[in-house]
């Protein structure tokens, strides 16, 4: 299923996986962040959503979405909170100016953590 919105110029498309894409892009800029675990695709609810290298996207009603991050971080004396809140600020702007659409919540699951 595909993000759809509609403008002045008509009608705006966006794949899942174009927005797992750019979310997976901005986590692993993140200080802190050693990668994203890949995960199957499951069922949250009664909404199938899939998954691309850690990042699952659910849609929601309105151009809205829901976005969570499967990580493993370093451990470098920064708190895993602090990292995670980057995460979270860095995943929603970026998506937002990509897909000029709502980012409801960034959801950070820490799955490991690296000495």
């Amino acid at each position: 299923m595909n993000l759809t919105t509609f403008n002045t110029f008509g009608k705006i498309s966006i794949s899942k996986l174009a927005i797992s894409k750019v979310a997976a892009v901005s986590v692993l800029e993140c200080v802190g962040v050693v990668g994203l675990v890949p995960q199957r695709v499951f069922c949250k609810g009664n909404a199938f959503t899939t998954a691309h290298k850690g990042v699952v996207v659910t849609i929601l009603e309105n151009d809205c979405m829901n976005i969570d991050v499967y990580v493993v971080m370093k451990h470098t004396g920064v708190s895993a909170y602090a990292v995670s809140d980057s995460i979270r600020q860095s995943v929603k702007y970026s998506v937002e100016r990509f897909a000029g659409m709502i980012v409801k919540n960034v959801i950070v699951h820490i799955v490991d953590v690296k000495l």
